[in-house]
């Protein structure tokens, strides 16, 4: 995204605004409302750059799709809400030797539960539901359901969107209920369940769950799971190639499932369709799935400008938090074999990532008999990938993992960068214009009413003056560089040493310094 919106206040304007606030003729409030700008990216060759690293990422891919034996393999890479690059090798029917392409549809398996999240939320959105309304508010069966223990708390539609009701891991077993009718899975409820773990407390991931929202999007919408699916998010978005029912997929798109026995290919039967395709039956294809990311890129960044999509932004930035904590890696290697920590979690439909770098990812995989998928991106960076294979549960998160670490290295990526908001650089000048003497800072009226019981005046005065004079002569004051609309950080360059200030801001409707700390840095 450029920097200019189609809200956004020209500079021009922003200046004259800024010198009539300085002089008192325009209130504070009304200035800082007018001019909120979103972070933006800087590099306006960016995309040229990402589209000559092009070669090397179809090089990781089809190496990796040969390494892996793959039958058949398609991936693309989504930049800014765009299909930039899609390509693919190996065929979608081995027999009939039926080549992959970009409009071949693979089944995506558990890269669905999002699809059944965004349902969730954007019933939510329209008062429909509440997500800590109790299960049983909309499957009575689920009433008599016992817990682990008799001081559990109700089992809520939270919890099943985030792997965190108590049910055990049912991956092999819940791949094959894909077929089961609705009536089937109701028996099970009423038939019992058993529990792993008190409901609230532990991330497992649960089939099971997400098969019991689809249930509740049935029964909340008034029609099918499916249809609504298919209704309110894929034929908006123009997904025309996206199917439940494999039998209703064009013969010359379906793309084939395979198992690798004894060195010999077999077969899977595909599985039909049925109450867990809210857990993971859609099928696809990269060029359908990729506006369905792009519809997750342009969530980002927060801004005014007017929000008629399927879905708030808001929902859909809900959805890229992080809701429940899974695992704390501190021996993660990138595929590059640079040390870089992450810790994972899972909010509702997406599993979240961020690592030691603050890269947050958020995505999903898949994987069913006869297939395996994956996609990630990374909304700081506006980018994602996303590839599908058709081997039994391949492997296919490790290769984009290292496309994107290999797309923000060879582009030389940066994350959207947050303009200084005007409060922001006028209490950096009125800090500037104090120090090292602080005079009269008191009577200054910018400092909140907790500063100077919190940093006395003597000490303020004592420590400034020793760091400036151990600095030398000021030579250049750098950029701000905020860290939100209220707090940020600048350095003052001296002849011998570097001078660092951050400060915070208060919440209140003329903003004043609360917290404010001055350093010495090397230079």
């Amino acid at each position: 995204m450029n920097r200019t919106t189609t809200n956004q206040i020209p500079p021009i304007f922003l200046k004259i605004y800024y010198c009539l606030w300085i002089i008192g003729i325009i209130p504070l409030n009304l200035y800082a409302q007018k001019s909120y700008q979103p972070p933006y990216f800087e590099d306006t060759k960016r995309l040229t750059k990402i589209k000559k690293a092009i070669p090397v990422i179809e090089e990781l891919y089809k190496g990796y799709a040969e390494k892996n034996n793959f039958p058949g393999f398609v991936f693309g890479v989504v930049v800014d809400g765009n299909l930039i690059y899609a390509d693919y090798t190996g065929y979608t029917d081995l027999k009939k030797k039926t080549v992959v392409n970009t409009k071949s549809v693979f089944r995506i398996a558990s890269m669905t539960k999002s699809f059944t999240a965004m349902a969730i939320l954007k019933l939510r959105d329209k008062g429909k539901l509440n997500l800590d309304d109790p299960v049983s508010k909309y499957i009575p069966q689920f009433a008599k359901v016992q817990t682990l223990t008799k001081d559990s708390p109700p089992i809520t539609i939270r919890h099943l969107l985030t792997h965190s009701a108590g049910f055990p891991e049912d991956n092999p077993w819940g791949d094959r209920q894909l077929a089961d009718t609705d009536v089937e899975l109701l028996q099970l409820v009423e038939g019992g369940i058993t529990f792993s773990n008190a409901p609230g407390l532990q991330y497992e991931y649960s089939n099971l769950g997400f098969a019991l929202l689809g249930n509740i999007i049935t029964k909340v919408s008034g029609k099918p799971y499916q249809q609504y699916i298919t209704e309110t998010i894929c034929k908006p978005l123009g997904m025309t190639s996206t199917y439940w029912e494999y039998t209703k997929v064009p013969a010359d798109q379906l793309a084939h499932g395979y198992r690798r026995l004894n060195d010999q290919w077999q077969e899977e039967a595909l599985l039909h369709d049925g109450s867990y395709g809210a857990m993971g039956g859609m099928l696809t294809s990269i060029e359908d799935f990729s506006r369905y990311m792009a519809l997750h890129l342009q969530a980002w960044p927060p801004r005014d400008e007017a929000d008629n999509g399927i879905i708030k932004r808001s929902s859909l930035r809900e959805m890229h938090q992080l809701g429940r904590i899974n695992t704390l890696n501190a021996q993660y290697k990138y595929p590059s074999g640079r040390l870089c920590p992450t810790v994972s979690g899972y909010n509702f439909g997406l599993r979240w990532t961020k690592d030691c770098d603050n890269r947050v990812s958020v995505g999903h995989s898949g994987g069913l008999p006869g297939f395996g998928s994956n996609w990630s991106v990374l909304p700081d960076y506006g980018i994602g990938v996303v590839c599908f294979s058709n081997l039994t549960y391949a492997p296919t998160g490790a290769i984009n993992v290292q496309v994107l670490d290999s797309l923000i290295t060879l582009a030389e990526l940066k994350p959207r960068k947050l303009p200084v908001s005007s409060i922001l650089e006028k209490r950096k000048n009125e800090i500037i214009a104090l120090l090292p003497d602080w005079k009269n800072a008191v009577n200054s009226g910018i400092f909140a009413e907790n500063f100077f019981p919190d940093n006395p005046l003597e000490i303020l005065q004592t420590q400034s003056a020793e760091i400036f004079a151990n600095a030398g002569k000021v030579i250049k004051v750098r950029e701000l560089m905020p860290e939100n609309q209220l707090r940020g950080v600048f350095i003052m360059e001296g002849e011998k040493a570097n001078i660092q200030v951050s400060f915070t801001l208060t919440p209140e409707k003329n903003p004043l310094i609360q917290e404010f700390h001055i350093n010495a840095v090397k230079k």
